[in-house]
């Protein structure tokens, strides 16, 4: 048989018989992902913007006698905790893992995103709870004040979603939408208290509130729903197996393949492990371009860590079952 292991470092050992075996692979106690180095500083920032501008939120809240206000400062001290969170655990996936963890730490970031989701939603949950009280009693509130922290909060905030745009890692992303989340209320908030310089409509707080979390909840039960996927073991969006196996089945003297198996360790970095039945006159020699027109199948899908096993007919000792 044959195994290819595709890492950062290539290097190949011949071994003499009648299989070839290529393998490419770090040296080392564990794998490192190379994860990306910037969402952890992004969320680093993210967290100590988005914790210091709580503080000024509560002491604007009693200023501004807004329960609303009072409310997103316990909803970003939530926020607050996940974003710490989600940078601790972002900086651990990045570290060299021990030998024990042969994929490294890179699920961390996966579990950070999936707990942030998590946290946002109950946080959602609970500022609805506080919204429909007001629908239905709607409170006056300092429309001055809710203008200059709204526009506090715009800059603070957005300033860190701009920092986490285009983050690699799901754990990224999902922080991303927390922030985006406190940006679009804070719009909400400046809206309302411009407003209130006319008008004496208390209950649009309550409504755009309302409308801005429901929106955000929806995307990100999205979220949650993509990370559950990955946490499963799931195929990567877009990637059909059934013609993957296909496409290598239509290599020139492969018979079949078999137990192909494709899945995601954080959303960024792929692994896909598969059995090539070839065609018992196939000699050791070529099989090397087997596996390197195997290799050409599969560019484009991001993989990290590529085993391919060249089996020639009933050689394959695990159960059949046909992928």
């Amino acid at each position: 048989m044959g195994q290819e292991h595709n890492h950062s470092n290539d290097h190949s050992h011949e071994h003499g018989g009648a299989h070839d075996h290529d393998h490419n692979h770090n040296h080392g106690h564990g794998h490192s992902l190379h994860h990306h180095h910037g969402d952890s500083a992004n969320l680093r920032t993210a967290f100590f913007l988005n914790l210091g501008f709580t503080v000024v939120e509560i002491i604007g809240a009693y200023f501004t006698n807004s329960v609303a206000i009072l409310s997103d400062a316990l909803h970003d001290f939530g926020d607050s905790i996940a974003l710490g969170m989600a940078w601790g655990l972002e900086k651990q996936a990045a570290k060299e893992a021990p030998a024990r963890y042969s994929y490294g730490y890179g699920r961390l970031s996966l579990l950070a995103a999936f707990i942030n989701a998590a946290v946002l939603i109950a946080g959602g949950l609970f500022v609805l709870s506080e919204v429909i009280p007001r629908l239905l009693e709607p409170e006056a509130t300092n429309a001055h004040g809710m203008i200059l922290l709204a526009l506090g909060g715009i800059i603070v905030n957005g300033t860190a979603v701009w920092r986490l745009r285009g983050g690699g890692s799901m754990n990224a992303k999902v922080a991303m939408w927390h922030l985006l989340e406190d940006v679009l209320g804070w719009v909400a908030v400046l809206i309302v208290g411009i407003t209130l310089l006319f008008i004496d409509l208390y209950i649009l707080d309550s409504i755009l509130s309302l409308l801005i979390t429901l929106y955000i909840l929806y995307n990100v039960v999205g979220h949650l729903k993509k990370t559950a996927e990955l946490f499963l073991q799931a195929a990567p969006e877009g990637v059909d197996l059934s013609h993957l196996a296909e496409r290598l089945r239509s290599i020139n003297a492969v018979e079949d393949c078999h137990h192909t198996h494709l899945w995601s360790l954080d959303g960024n970095h792929h692994v896909l492990s598969t059995h090539l039945v070839v065609d018992q006159s196939v000699e050791h020699s070529e099989i090397r371009e087997i596996k390197q027109q195997a290799r050409e199948e599969l560019d484009g899908l991001q993989l990290s860590h590529i085993t391919i096993e060249i089996e020639y007919p009933g050689d394959c000792s695990m159960a059949e079952t046909q992928v």
